[in-house]
């Protein structure tokens, strides 16, 4: 997994559980949602500590690289409230895209995750287009191929349909729920 761009920096090296989670939701109460924090630290048990409170507080996980003794984590802070927003009109639930798979309809599936979740499993067919990097590289994708957007919920696919729309794209489709509820089987 390479590193993942940051908004924040939490150091916690030296420091042993519970300091890196308590420094770590200090932070991130403070930050808007959507902002993606790098926790350093060098307890070895940081990264099973760090992905079930993020979990549990409903921030996500976007995972871990090691550099020497020092553990990168990267999570983004959630929403204060994690109620649907989805405000793209045309959106289709997981099984809607199951079927248009299985029935082989031409499309492109875009994953708008960071590449960390997309290496820890994604759809086969997906492209990974970060979020962040949308913009930049839509131009990689036909203008008359249906694209679909797919994320870890259905949020950042949201603003990445809203994008893909402005920028002249006519057939955009938002996958809701997304990855977070996605089990066909093959999966990476």
């Amino acid at each position: 997994m390479d590193s993942i761009k940051h908004d924040y920096l939490v150091d916690a090296k030296g420091l042993a559980c519970p300091m890196p989670i308590i420094r770590t939701k200090k932070a991130m109460n403070e930050l808007e949602a959507g902002a993606v924090v790098q926790v350093q630290a060098t307890d070895q048990g940081s990264t099973a500590d760090l992905k079930a409170w993020a979990n549990k507080a409903g921030h996500d996980y976007l995972g871990t690289v090691e550099d020497g003794a020092t553990l990168k984590h990267f999570l983004r802070v959630a929403g204060i409230k994690p109620v649907e927003t989805h405000s793209f009109p045309h959106v289709v639930d997981n099984e809607g895209l199951q079927n248009a798979l299985e029935n082989n309809r031409p499309m492109t599936i875009v994953d708008v995750r960071e590449k960390a979740e997309y290496d820890e499993y994604h759809i086969p067919e997906a492209v990974s287009m970060p979020l962040g990097e949308l913009e930049e590289r839509m131009n990689e994708l036909d203008l008359e191929t249906p694209v679909y957007v797919v994320c870890r919920t259905g949020n950042r696919s949201d603003l990445a349909a809203q994008t893909f729309a402005k920028n002249g794209f006519n057939q955009v489709t938002n996958v809701i729920p997304g990855m977070s509820e996605w089990n066909k089987k093959g999966e990476r």
